[in-house]
């Protein structure tokens, strides 16, 4: 960056801090038209605007903690650990959070600081001067950027609906009406503009092989994958007002096509962004502050400057449990269902960059934990640079990935056709067989037996592709199967607690003894090399056949399969998603003191 261009940063940073940095729900003042105007006629200093905009997706209340992994988390993969109480993360994890729930008021609060700041470049571009009659290359960064506010609109309104449904719509600067207490508006109408904006801003951002450009940054894949999912969100069901029901959409096939043709689009540019042969380089990658090497993020979330408001605490709140007392120090706030670990083929290589097995003790060893400690792992503080007590890793968190892409193009061929088309399955056996790249002997076959065949597998294949993203709990949700789910775990955490069904060789114990623990082993030598007990050959099999029936000499016993309890299915306290209801639960209620600052607003669904 050149001085001149640093010198107006700095400046316009403070103008932005005048009318962009609020802390209450749409409570902006606004600037002077002199600034106003001096920010918009200069291309630099609307793209400091611009990241200023880019900024309300990160911190703690964004996708550095709370939207990332707390309001996202609950789902068949994932929860969050400790006890339920209402007014805290668990709530939401057991699907009873309370309007009072502090939780769900800071991120509400700060997706619409996103919108009101990305709504001031979507004003003021257009009428700027340096847009009417400066030169063309001017002219076409300002699209771009206006292009990328759009996008990052678009983004905030996507996440603010699949939790909080039906929200008011503001589509201008506050200052441009006459007054900021809204009522909700129907989801469906913030869609059809959501979708037009993104098809309006595809034709101003390139792609990211035309631009080079990190993958914390929209280009026109995102651009079109954000457009791809809201169609889908669209077509699937939600929960709506009047009645207060789940819905599917109406005219769903129109939203299919958008969601088909958007990701063919991405197919065909692979030069952007592709699926990388190697699954775990795409989470060791932004631990290590790296681009993955094809490129298969499309986009992530930024994280930088150690603090909560620009960076993260992905690592440090969840992924890899690290003792306080070891060199690292940090992780352990999601786990596990021990059913999820069961889903994976053994064979399947993401099972152990998904799903911790062991966490790291005092000493800097590895040690195996008991089936109800399983920790996420795509998130590890040993595999970033940072030790010691640090919260905030600068790790990104993942937003869209060309594998998503893929899954998404095969659904949507899947129900336009009424049934898989021979591209539908080949996409999706292209996301399976990376899966399954040093066995492929063992990946199980595709079933093209029809449309709901097919369609099972997509759900699968998004259980075990995704675990740990929060994409599942919404996937789930629009296709109307929470419920369905919800009774279906319950009853595999009853088989897995007998011991009995798909579960009946599950150990009963693990006897392990502890190990070296060297971070720069891939997830899977990490997991063979862990020094466990095992009567044969094969040593992957120590998870999957009957334990000893006496501890070996010089191992320790853990609990396994007898580590299940009744209170993880039903205790009101450690039950999972203990208190979900249907036609309620699948959203969340809003803060109460929003609801209270704005009397056109109104606290739906039951809560």
């Amino acid at each position: 960056m050149n001085t001149k261009r640093y010198i107006k940063i700095l400046g316009v940073s403070l103008i932005l801090l005048t009318f962009n940095s609020c802390d209450d729900y749409l409570d902006v003042n606004s600037p002077s038209n002199t600034s106003e105007s001096e920010v918009y006629n200069d291309t630099d200093y609307t793209y400091s605007a611009l990241i200023a905009v880019y900024n309300q997706l990160a911190g703690d209340n964004g996708y550095g903690n709370r939207i990332s992994s707390i309001i996202g988390q609950a789902a068949d993969d994932f929860k969050t650990s400790g006890d339920y109480s209402c007014n805290d993360r668990r709530g939401i994890s057991m699907y009873a959070a309370c309007a009072t729930n502090t939780e769900l008021d800071r991120p509400f609060r700060q997706l619409y600081t996103g919108i009101e700041r990305a709504n001031l470049l979507i004003f003021n571009i257009p009428n700027s001067t340096v847009y009417t009659t400066g030169s063309n290359s001017d002219k076409a960064l300002m699209d771009r950027y206006y292009g990328e506010a759009l996008t990052l609109r678009a983004q905030f309104y996507y996440e603010l609906i699949r939790n909080w449904g039906d929200v008011p719509f503001q589509d201008k600067p506050s200052s441009q009406y006459e007054h900021i207490f809204l009522p909700k508006t129907d989801r469906d109408e913030v869609y059809e503009v959501l979708l037009a904006d993104l098809e309006k801003a595809s034709k101003v951002i390139p792609w990211r092989a035309e631009s080079n450009d990190p993958t914390s940054r929209v280009t026109k894949a995102y651009v079109k994958g954000l457009r791809a999912r809201i169609a889908l969100a669209r077509a699937g069901y939600s929960l709506r007002r009047n009645p207060v029901q789940m819905v599917k959409g109406t005219d769903a096939n129109k939203y299919y096509q958008i969601a088909r043709d958007e990701t063919f689009d991405i197919m065909q540019q692979r030069g952007s962004h592709n699926l990388n042969p190697n699954y775990e380089d795409v989470f060791r990658a932004i631990n290590e502050g790296r681009m993955d090497n094809t490129n298969e993020m499309i986009f992530q979330v930024g994280a930088f400057g150690g603090n909560s408001r620009t960076d993260s605490k992905l690592g440090y709140y969840n992924g890899l449990r690290h003792n306080a007392a070891s060199k690292w120090n940090g992780g352990g706030g999601l786990t596990a269902l021990p059913t999820y670990f069961y889903e994976f083929n053994r064979y399947d290589q993401r099972r152990d960059v998904t799903i911790n097995v062991f966490e790291i003790n005092a000493d800097d060893l590895s040690q195996v934990v008991k089936i109800d400690a399983l920790t996420d792992g795509k998130f590890r503080k040993s595999w970033t640079k940072v030790t010691g007590p640090s919260q905030n890793l600068g790790i990104n968190w993942p937003v869209l990935r060309f594998a998503d892409v893929l899954l998404m193009y095969a659904e949507a061929e899947n129900e336009l056709n009424a049934g898989p088309t021979a591209s539908a399955i080949e996409a999706l056996r292209e996301v399976r067989a990376r899966a399954f790249s040093q066995n492929p002997s063992q990946m199980p076959e595709v079933n093209i037996g029809g449309h709901d065949a097919f369609f099972k597998e997509i759900v699968q294949e998004r259980l075990l592709e995704f675990g740990g993203e929060s994409i599942r709990k919404y996937d789930l949700i629009r296709w109307n199967l929470l419920g369905d789910v919800v009774t279906q775990t319950r009853q595999k955490l009853q088989r897995l607690l007998d011991g009995t069904g798909e579960y009946v060789n599950v150990p009963k114990y693990i006897y392990y003894k502890v190990g070296s623990y060297t971070p720069s082993q891939n997830a899977q030598q990490t997991v063979l090399s862990l020094d466990t007990y095992f009567v044969g050959t094969d040593k992957g099999n120590v998870f999957y056949a009957p334990s000893a029936a006496s501890t070996p000499t010089g191992y320790t016993r853990i609990n396994w399969q007898t580590a299940m309890v009744a209170t993880m299915i039903n205790d009101e306290r450690k039950g999972w998603m203990q208190y979900y209801k249907a036609n309620h639960s699948e959203l969340l209620p809003i803060f109460q003191d929003i609801i209270n600052t704005n009397y056109n607003l109104t606290q739906d669904y039951g809560y």
